[in-house]
């Protein structure tokens, strides 16, 4: 029977307590911060890309085409004939000259 009033008078109190508010006591101190966790490591590099295809040579460009002949300027004409000089005067020889002219 002990027991049984032991457990009944702790009931009535715990159902009692929920009955009665009390003003609320001054605020505890602030708990400490946490520590700050480890750093992550750094990733691995990458993979270095594939190098490109070198592109094509182009051709090469068309033989352009020989241009046409000129044709040959016309034969100019022959100048005409110049006038026929005059004749001159008859010259005098002395008495006893000998004038020697070659034969053509």
């Amino acid at each position: 029977m002990k027991y049984s009033t032991l457990l009944a008078t702790t009931a009535t109190a715990f159902a009692l307590a929920g009955c009665f508010s009390l003003p609320a006591g001054p605020a505890g101190p602030q708990g400490a911060t946490g520590y700050t966790g480890a750093t992550g490591r750094t990733g691995g590099t990458g993979a270095t890309g594939a190098t490109g295809y070198t592109g094509a040579t182009g051709g090469a460009g068309a033989t352009g085409d020989t241009g046409a002949t000129g044709y040959t300027g016309a034969t100019g004409s022959t100048g005409a004939t110049g006038a026929t000089g005059r004749t001159g005067t008859k010259g005098s020889v002395a008495p006893g000259t000998v004038v020697i002219v070659p034969a053509q």
